[in-house]
């Protein structure tokens, strides 16, 4: 690469943000030029800043990363965006790509194939470890037409998981930043494109599909 990648994390941990720092300021091409607490943040600096690449977690206050990816593809649609997120990848990772992310990590990932992922995803191309390489070619080879969470839209894939956790309305909604009421209508949209009749029925399917 001809020039420094600029880089901004986005996650809502300061020691862990710290930690990428640290990781990255070892490689000769890239530097943290910035960084963001959360999603809101993130959006009025890409208004603002530019950027050569975004770190972005999923799980965030209040919105959550797949909602803020979609609007930065709607700011900077050629901005690349690794996702990097302690869910495993076969819960979120066909999902942020089909949003437009250029990659997908854990963070139990090796500092060295973070910058790798880092690395390929600044020349335009996309990153997948080679487990979801493997995930993505059994799908295309299937006829299934898919999983019933996958009808899910992001936030409703994200209150579906926490109802299937036992998490209360409240607390999710307290988490999520929107109303009770919110909370129950997500809830109800999950049960019926789920087909579905309970709580319990979501707590069983998250279990046999380890989405929880």
């Amino acid at each position: 690469m001809s020039h420094m990648l600029k880089i901004i994390i986005t996650d809502d941990h300061g020691i862990f943000r710290e930690g990428l720092k640290q990781v990255i300021a070892g490689t000769a091409n890239m530097t943290v030029t910035d960084e963001a607490a959360d999603g809101t943040e993130l959006l009025a600096k890409l208004r603002t800043n530019d950027y050569d690449l975004v770190i972005l977690d999923i799980s965030l206050p209040g919105r959550s990363g797949l909602e803020i990816l979609t609007e930065i593809k709607g700011i900077r649609p050629k901005l690349p965006v690794l996702i990097l997120s302690m869910h495993p990848e076969d819960q979120y990772a066909l999902r942020a790509l089909k949003s437009g992310a250029s990659g997908y990590l854990t963070k139990g990932s090796s500092s060295q194939e973070l910058i790798e992922a880092l690395q390929k995803i600044a020349l335009g191309k996309k990153y997948v470890s080679a487990s979801m390489a493997e995930m993505l070619a059994s799908r295309i080879g299937s006829d299934s037409d898919g999983a019933l969470h996958e009808r899910l839209s992001d936030r409703e894939f994200q209150v579906m998981r926490m109802i299937a956790a036992g998490v209360t309305p409240r607390k999710i909604a307290e988490e999520l930043l929107v109303g009770i009421k919110t909370v129950n209508t997500y809830r109800v949209r999950v049960l019926q494109k789920m087909e579905m009749k309970c709580n319990a029925d979501l707590t069983r399917y998250a279990i046999l599909h380890k989405l929880m």
